[in-house]
């Protein structure tokens, strides 16, 4: 790729204009991305379509430009957390970018899991005072990523969806360019054990008919079922997820379940990283504090 590559997507592309907010800063994460990935020379291509992402790879000096270099050291050194640069993106096989590279959910770009690795994946990074406070943790604790709560259902079963980070007693949903927080039938809502006990139901958000804010949703019953705490990350150009997640916590009946429910933006938590995290997330993201 070229530098008219980068011109492309900030100028000439055909999707430029008024668009949702998610889209709008996929714009803008793809021209970074792109940017960052001919600085340095990584291994990186682009993906067809109306919205290309920019997808990376690790190369034979074993640099992979969606990390920051410390983060993806620790990530590989560590066998729970490198197992997740093994997972499939759904999309690859609409998108196929070379006929060789199924190309994996943490190369996107655009991927809220790599930002929320490359984050707390760094080394030290749950024992600098500032992220513990931001998260109310009293010690250092080791992430866990992709973990099943297995928050029950009325019918003695339990879920099988994934949270995407574990820290301590903390669950996290990590997001950054997803359209929304997933939509869903009310049959889907009323499976859980605890609906009724947690939330009023009829103060939970709808649209034509069915659950905004799913994954919200399944989030807080699973931080109920555990007793432990449950934080979303969320950019603050994003004021629409920020939005979803208040009209969802209104509906919230248990008050000492709201006091351990928290939405925090990538901005308030950049402002507490180290400084080589800060200037990283600055210049890939946009994300200063």
């Amino acid at each position: 790729m070229t530098d008219r590559s980068l011109e492309w997507i900030l100028t000439d592309s055909p999707w430029k204009g008024d668009l949702p907010t998610g889209l709008r800063l996929r714009t803008e994460l793809s021209a970074r991305s792109l940017k960052h990935a001919l600085r340095h020379g990584y291994l990186h291509e682009r993906t067809d379509g109306t919205i290309p992402s920019i997808l990376f790879g690790c190369d034979e000096e074993g640099r992979h430009g969606n990390f920051h270099p410390a983060s993806y050291r620790s990530i590989c050194a560590t066998p729970a957390w490198s197992k997740r640069l093994r997972k499939i993106h759904t999309g690859y096989r609409r998108a196929r970018v070379r006929a060789n590279w199924a190309w994996k959910e943490l190369d996107c770009s655009s991927s809220s899991d790599a930002l929320l690795m490359n984050i707390f994946c760094y080394p030290g990074l749950t024992s600098v005072p500032g992220v513990r406070a931001l998260l109310g943790s009293d010690r250092a604790e080791v992430p866990e990523f992709g973990i099943k709560p297995r928050t029950p259902f009325s019918n003695g079963r339990k879920d099988n969806t994934e949270i995407d980070m574990r820290l301590g007693d903390l669950l996290v949903e990590a997001k950054l360019t997803e359209s929304d927080f997933q939509i869903a039938d009310p049959r889907l809502v009323r499976r859980y054990r605890d609906l009724e006990t947690v939330f009023e139901a009829s103060e939970l958000p709808l649209r034509n008919g069915k659950h905004v804010g799913y994954q919200l949703i399944r989030g807080i019953l699973a931080a109920h079922a555990s007793g432990g705490s449950f934080c979303v990350f969320c950019d603050a150009r994003r004021p629409d997820l920020s939005e979803c997640w208040y009209r969802v916590m209104r509906a919230v009946r248990l008050y000492d379940l709201r006091c351990r429910l928290k939405l925090l933006t990538w901005q308030e938590l950049a402002e507490v990283v180290p400084r080589e995290l800060q200037e990283f997330l600055a210049l890939k993201y946009g994300i200063v504090p």
